[in-house]
């Protein structure tokens, strides 16, 4: 007669062969199906917006200018989350380690393309640590002289420059801005010697230009609209590949006659690398939905500034050759952070 507890204990070690792998299974489909199901629910809580730069500022503005009818498209409350310090360092890294769920975005600027060439060993990658969502608008640099100085055009300007070496001064709001990297990019486009003379923002740069300190200055038109209506300052032309709505007598570069010298402040939003791609284009939709908002487009507008609502694919690559650009022109102009 068989041993009963041998026969139970052969039984059931035979069942545990049987039920172990389906009992993984199941485990493995319960861990791919919550992800799934989350992303379908997307978004069911507020969405923090990490912008990694002070309150009250031009970009500030710009972001609260979006945030309302941002809330609107994605359904869910979008609370921004200003994180400034070290060159909109402290911002990004903190969103760099954030779950990649779709609940921590990230408010960008030129500024995160010009970094990785200006400060060593950053806590993140700049392009490997985050996805592209959308790029939002942009404010190109308009090129600006004092009335006083003889030149009507840019091309006068050019020929005066190099008629005269070393006499001309361009101004920027600091070490490694914009308009610095624009004006080194103008200067080495033409082979000018021109001289870079940084100030700490941009408002004693323009009280400097309108003196007739300084010759000339790359900036967003924001900072010398009111200066070019009164005729202080004469608008040369504008660093993109469309006139200004707010100055369209004024011609691009490239009409100007200089090619490649297209520059500005962008503006875009990123999440953390591994985001699930179903909720980046959730995002996307609802940013591109925002950009195209009566309120918000008129708001923008307003503020100078060209409305893009790239997609992540674009805005990815145009991630890639921005910070190939300026890291060119800072190893040509052997920039250093200040």
């Amino acid at each position: 007669m068989p041993d009963m507890n041998m026969t139970q204990g052969k039984e059931s070690i035979e069942w545990r062969r049987v039920l172990r792998p389906s009992l993984c299974a199941v485990i493995v489909a319960a861990s791919i199906a919550l992800p799934a199901a989350a992303q379908g629910n997307y978004p069911d809580r507020p969405i923090r917006w990490i912008l990694p730069i002070a309150a009250g500022g031009g970009s500030d503005t710009l972001a609260r200018t979006i945030q309302a009818g941002f809330t609107e498209s994605i359904g869910q409350q979008i609370v921004i989350d200003n994180r400034p310090g070290g060159s909109s360092v402290i911002g990004t890294e903190i969103t760099a380690k954030a779950a990649p769920d779709g609940y921590t975005l990230l408010f960008i600027t030129t500024t995160h393309t010009v970094n990785p060439s200006l400060i060593p060993k950053l806590p993140y990658d700049s392009l490997k640590d985050f996805a592209a969502v959308s790029l939002l608008v942009s404010q190109p640099n308009i090129l600006v002289v004092p009335a006083a100085l003889p030149v009507k055009s840019m091309k006068e300007l050019i020929a005066l420059a190099k008629s005269k070496p070393d006499t001309i001064s361009f101004a920027s709001g600091g070490n490694g801005s914009q308009p610095h990297l624009t004006g080194e990019l103008f200067k080495s486009t033409l082979g000018l010697q021109i001289t870079h003379v940084p100030y700490k923002s941009a408002g004693p740069a323009v009280i400097d230009l309108l003196g007739g300190h300084v010759q000339m200055m790359f900036v967003g038109p924001l900072a010398v609209d009111p200066h070019i209506k009164s005729g202080r300052v004469r608008a040369l032309a504008v660093a993109s590949t469309r006139r200004l709505s707010t100055h369209p007598e004024v011609p691009t570069t490239s009409e100007a006659g200089v090619q490649g010298l297209e520059s500005g402040t962008w503006y875009g939003i990123l999440v953390p690398a591994r985001t699930p791609q179903p909720i980046i284009d959730r995002l996307y939709a609802a940013t591109a939905k925002t950009m195209q908002l009566p309120d918000v487009k008129a708001r923008l507008l307003a503020q100078g500034v060209d409305i893009i609502s790239s997609s992540p694919q674009q805005f990815s690559a145009y991630l890639k050759s921005e910070t190939a650009k300026w890291a060119k022109v800072i190893k040509d102009a052997n920039i250093r952070p200040e």
